[in-house]
């Protein structure tokens, strides 16, 4: 079977179907991610970031797959549900909801607002609601306030502000997504300035977590599927040549990290990290590290990526995927164990795989490969 059909296979007949039978609340609307390795719910609220990236990952199945009603109607039900209870008085989101809309958890992070932000975008471009895309760009843009000053959300400064990775994900993200239904020439100035942002967080041509000093353990702080997501993020908002490849140096210096599968932290210097979890397997890792690797082959067409992607795939394919309930474990040990069978929580939801499964299966395609 070729790569394209695969992925859509795999994204069609296992990963969706398995959250569709389990995550869909169908009495209030939003998404349950707290399940078991069979799909059983371990915790009812509602995370919020989880419920926007679902909206997302269905809206675009919806929009760029397959117009089936069951994906659009349980994307526009957990859009209604977070749209009526996700804003507190000043209009920040919740990090997490009961299953009933009930305030249930806070985070003081722009995190939770982001994922609304494009799940409710998504949703607009399938259903051509203005109202909603009007919503999304308000939210677009006080989350890059809460990202500017992180005091609007409650959260006390603490030494000298450094410029976060995940900061600039976000935004570029967003950006981008904003950038395709509306002619605001401001979002491809954040865009741009992403483009700039992100060069003071290279060292020994990989991306760290934070522009800080390496004197210490958080400026050494190093995540290869930061990397590797970052890298194709932006690699997708057309840069010149110059930045381009210094974005591909960044993919190939990050493989050199693999250890039969990627830890989840390094210290770049070799030193003790202080994340105890470092020398984990993570499912988002490793499907960022295939869709970063897809466009690196996408753009250049040159085989040494389509090697790379041949290891990283059968490795992360044998280890994650459950052949037995469906959907992907997210946790593993270094030796590719799971340490945990659990098919999602707070963090991991309906969005990284799929979304990755989407993408690589669409450059594929295109390639005829």
């Amino acid at each position: 079977m070729k790569r394209a059909e695969r992925y859509r296979s795999e994204l069609l007949q296992n990963v969706i179907p398995f959250w569709m039978k389990h995550s869909v609340d169908r009495e209030y609307g939003g998404f349950w991610t707290c399940l078991d390795r069979e799909g059983q719910i371990f915790d009812d609220r509602k995370y919020v970031w989880m419920n926007g990236r679902q909206v997302w990952t269905l809206s675009r199945l919806y929009r760029t797959v397959e117009a089936r009603a069951e994906w659009l109607d349980a994307a526009m039900a957990a859009a209604t549900f977070l749209r009526h209870n996700v804003y507190d008085d000043q209009g920040r989101c919740y990090f997490a909801l009961t299953r009933e809309g009930a305030p249930a958890g806070y985070q003081r992070k722009p995190y939770g607002a982001v994922f609304v932000m494009i799940g409710l975008l998504e949703l607009s471009r399938a259903t051509g609601d203005a109202v909603m895309q009007a919503e999304a760009e308000s939210l677009f843009w006080k989350v890059k306030s809460w990202v500017e000053n992180p005091g609007l959300l409650g959260r006390p400064q603490a030494g000298e502000p450094a410029s976060q990775l995940a900061d600039i994900y976000v935004l570029a993200f967003m950006a981008r997504e904003l950038a395709e239904v509306s002619d605001d020439s401001r979002y491809r100035e954040v865009m741009q300035n992403c483009l700039g942002s992100v060069l003071a967080h290279r060292q020994k041509s990989v991306l760290l977590e934070t522009a800080a000093s390496l004197a210490t353990p958080e400026g050494r702080l190093f995540c290869p599927g930061s990397s590797f997501e970052i890298a194709w993020i932006l690699l997708r908002l057309n840069p010149d040549p110059a930045m381009t490849q210094w974005l591909l140096d960044v993919i190939e210096a990050t493989m050199g990290y693999w250890q039969e599968g990627f830890p989840y932290f390094v210290d770049i210097e070799g030193k003790p990290t202080l994340q105890l979890e470092s020398s984990q397997r993570l499912w988002w890792v490793h499907v960022e590290a295939l869709v970063a690797l897809a466009h690196a082959y996408d753009l250049t067409r040159e085989e040494k990526w389509l090697r790379w992607f041949d290891q990283v795939d059968a490795w992360t394919w044998e280890h994650f995927r459950d052949p037995e309930h469906g959907e992907w474990f997210g946790y593993l040990d270094k030796y590719g164990k799971p340490e945990l069978t659990l098919k999602g929580n707070h963090y991991k939801g309906c969005f990284h795989i799929p979304r990755a499964l989407l993408y690589c299966s669409d450059i594929w395609r295109r390639h005829g490969l």
